[in-house]
């Protein structure tokens, strides 16, 4: 199938070195970015918390981003399962460290909370007062403040299932102080308001992380491998090194992009370089065979012209290919939310680079390794018959 049929060869080759050159000079400078500014890795691996949000309703995922910047939590929110379920991904705070999780909750649920609830430090004891909008009991308290474990805790229902007053011995042994007890009762009773219910809380340290970093450098590395392998197997070797070397450029520049910006490396860009991996080696077959196929048919044909027929032949089935992929990509990249934006934007940085890498990096580097007609023709039964003649009478 084609758009558009290009009746005359366009010299690709006649320009390889200066393609090349820019390639080389945005290679160095993504290694540059790489080694000088880093990657911004995300909660997967620098280690983190994971919360786990249920919803009786479908949940405003962009309220929820909102109300947790606007707290000073910096970190990834999306759906998860299904729309009532929210995915909470924090980095490591070791200011907050285990209470991370209450005040996460805590925020979100002064947004939606209706009552109100003040704390007081008197006579020996924290007294906190809450009020609410809908049916309250007192079970519903005490097994909310229970959760802290702290003894001498009284419930007084001030008005029947609308107002209480909770007290609590500002005296605990091995406990934290009044001011402490205030405030975590505070939020406790806040947070027993709130539609959202915490259904899971994950720790991922450090160690879990480094571990993540070191498995995705060895994905990286095997695939690489094996893609070598099979286009030696399936090609010629020097077509097998030319793949690898243009498709790490677009992995490389991937990378550089997002140490450059700071944009968040995340499990889903990892999966996205992974993907362009694969998807710009397809790119590579695609042309290495046709490059396969002219050898054979244009026999009086130069190197440097059966690579240039080749490629001028596959631009058609080239555009439709990453013209249809990369409309799938831009619409994830401007619908797909704050979730998916990274990854889409992973595979349009690869895509464009596939693309570039794949027709004007690995063609003139097969050229430049040797390749030649005699890797793939067998000549002719007499002449080798000869030869082996000659070689015999020698």
């Amino acid at each position: 199938m084609e758009f558009f049929k290009i009746r005359r060869v366009i010299p690709f080759m006649r320009h390889a070195l200066v393609f090349n050159i820019i390639s080389l000079i945005t290679f160095l400078a993504a290694v540059f970015f790489l080694f000088h500014k880093g990657l911004h890795f995300s909660v997967e691996f620098t280690g983190g918390m994971l919360l786990e949000v249920s919803y009786s309703s479908a949940a405003e995922v962009d309220k929820i981003r909102e109300v947790l910047d606007k707290a000073g939590f910096k970190g990834d929110v999306q759906n998860f399962g299904t729309s009532r379920d929210v995915l909470i991904r924090l980095p490591v705070d070791k200011e907050k460290g285990s209470n991370a999780s209450t005040e996460v909750m805590y925020a979100l649920a002064q947004q939606a909370f209706k009552g109100k609830a003040v704390s007081t430090i008197a006579d020996g004891e924290v007294r906190v007062e809450a009020e609410y909008a809908q049916d309250k009991s007192v079970d519903d308290l005490k097994s909310a403040v229970e959760a802290y474990g702290y003894s001498g805790t009284t419930i007084q229902e001030l008005v029947p299932k609308k107002k209480f007053l909770v007290r609590v011995p500002a005296r605990q042994e091995g406990k934290a102080t009044p001011e402490v007890i205030a405030k975590q009762m505070t939020q406790t009773l806040t947070i027993l308001d709130y539609d959202g219910k915490l259904r899971r809380v994950e720790f991922v340290g450090p160690q879990v992380g480094e571990e993540l970093r070191d498995y995705g450098v060895i994905a990286l590395v095997l695939s690489a491998t094996l893609i070598v392998f099979y286009l030696w197997l399936r090609f010629e070797w020097r077509f097998g090194l030319a793949a690898i070397i243009a498709n790490l450029h677009d992995v490389v520049i991937i990378l550089g992009c997002f140490a450059l910006f700071q944009w968040e490396f995340s499990l889903p860009v990892l999966a996205g370089v992974l993907a362009v991996l694969g998807y710009s080696v397809n790119e590579s077959v695609v042309v290495f065979d046709r490059v396969r196929e002219n050898f054979r048919k244009m026999r009086k044909a130069s190197v440097p012209e059966v690579i240039d027929s080749s490629i001028t032949a596959v631009i058609s089935r080239t555009i439709i290919t990453h013209g249809c992929t990369q409309a799938m990509v831009t619409t994830m990249l401007l619908f797909g939310g704050p979730a998916l934006h990274y990854f889409a934007l992973a595979l349009t940085i690869g895509i464009c680079f596939g693309i570039y890498s794949s027709v004007l990096v690995a063609s003139p580097l097969v050229m430049w390794l040797g390749v030649d007609r005699s890797q793939f023709i067998r000549p002719p039964k007499k002449e080798r018959g000869k030869d082996e003649h000659e070689g015999a009478v020698v």
